[in-house]
């Protein structure tokens, strides 16, 4: 299981684990040290991660950061954690800041064990920045982030190449917040760069209010078709993923089942399983080969589009949803999902499935 899925199955936990999470201590153990484990780091290795390392500061004496990641005999990274139900108020941070100044370490992370907020000294020299270059949310994964979370990973972190990465991403997430504002409410100077680029005349209130309206909409309308063109394309290469096929595997639709087809409707969470599949087997085949066929009854997921080689199915027509899985002697096994992200824990089996078909082996 490669590194991305393995955030997956760990974020895929929470909802279920945070019913039994009710300290800081739960917190650290059931969702600190695994995503520690996940990078890489030895948790049970206090010469590589020291829980409750101390740093003295000024008059104050035996104060206490969480953890502390060391390499080569000096701390390079302080993690301060809270309760799963704590908001990471800056306040939350005050101890990484006091250790970050008197330490050798170049990262901050503050968490709660599904919110990661990662600091440096971009500001000011040995002095942490109030604002995080990085953050990151387990229960809203959104894979561009994750992949940079892969720079702390034990064996690719690299401080000097996280100092200029650290600089872009923080820039990066302040640019984003301002467009986030702008498109929700767009000020005086935003309306009137736009305004002057297509109406003539003076920017007058009536003609603020109204191109306020016009430049709201028309960044909502831009952002809409942005997303449209998205779908349009991944639904063409899906489309032509399933037409490129070899006719002697299998034999043609006839008249009757073509009209069938036609009253299918794939949806959107089929849709979204099928992207979910082909995330996990990547890096172990060439995911054009990896086709949907909708049925009836399911959802199938194949090899080559070959219906004599299932990778999965959906079951997703009833209250109750489930996924089909094939990995010994074509037997299918049906379990039960509750949410889409349930599909990573079943990674392995899919890995297996698709070692078998590529093998040559019957099952």
């Amino acid at each position: 299981m490669d590194f991305i899925d393995q955030i997956k199955v760990l974020a895929a936990k929470i909802p279920s684990l945070s019913m039994n999470i009710k300290t800081e201590e739960a917190t650290k153990n059931a969702l600190v040290l695994p995503l520690l484990n996940i990078l890489g780091y030895n948790v049970f290795d206090p010469t590589e991660v020291v829980p409750e390392f101390t740093t003295d500061y000024g008059t104050k004496k035996g104060e206490k950061v969480d953890y502390a990641i060391f390499r080569d005999g000096k701390p390079v990274i302080l993690i301060e954690c809270k309760n799963i139900d704590a908001d990471l108020d800056i306040v939350h941070a005050s101890q990484l800041f006091r250790y970050f100044t008197v330490s050798d370490a170049k990262i901050g992370i503050l968490t709660n064990g599904i919110i990661y907020r990662f600091f440096t000294d971009i500001d000011a020299p040995n002095k942490m920045d109030e604002k995080a270059f990085l953050e990151i949310n387990l229960l809203d994964i959104k894979e561009p982030l994750i992949n940079e979370l892969k720079r702390f990973q034990k064996e690719s972190f690299n401080i000097d190449d996280l100092a200029s990465v650290a600089c872009d991403l923080k820039y990066t997430k302040e640019i984003k917040l301002i467009l986030a504002n702008e498109i929700n409410n767009p000020s005086e100077e935003f309306v009137k760069f736009f305004a002057k680029k297509v109406k003539d005349g003076v920017f007058t209130q009536s003609v603020r209010d109204k191109f306020t309206i016009i430049t709201k909409n028309a960044l909502n309308q831009f952002i809409n078709d942005r997303i449209n063109d998205r779908l349009k394309f991944a639904m063409t290469d899906t489309v032509s993923s399933t037409s490129n096929t070899n006719d002697n595997i299998e034999k043609p639709q006839t008249e009757t089942e073509n009209v069938v087809q036609d009253e299918i409707v794939t949806t959107d969470k089929e849709l979204e399983c099928y992207y979910i599949v082909k995330s996990i087997l990547r890096e172990d085949i060439d995911i054009k080969r990896i086709t949907i066929r909708d049925k009836k009854n399911y959802c199938g997921i194949l090899l080559d589009d070959n219906n004599r080689r299932p990778i999965c199915r959906l079951y997703f027509n009833t209250k109750n949803k489930y996924l089909g899985l094939f990995v010994d002697n074509k037997n299918e096994e049906k379990v039960s999902i509750v949410d889409l992200n349930d599909i990573y824990n079943y990674a392995d089996k899919l890995k297996t499935t698709i070692s078998n078909y590529e093998n040559n082996n019957k099952i």
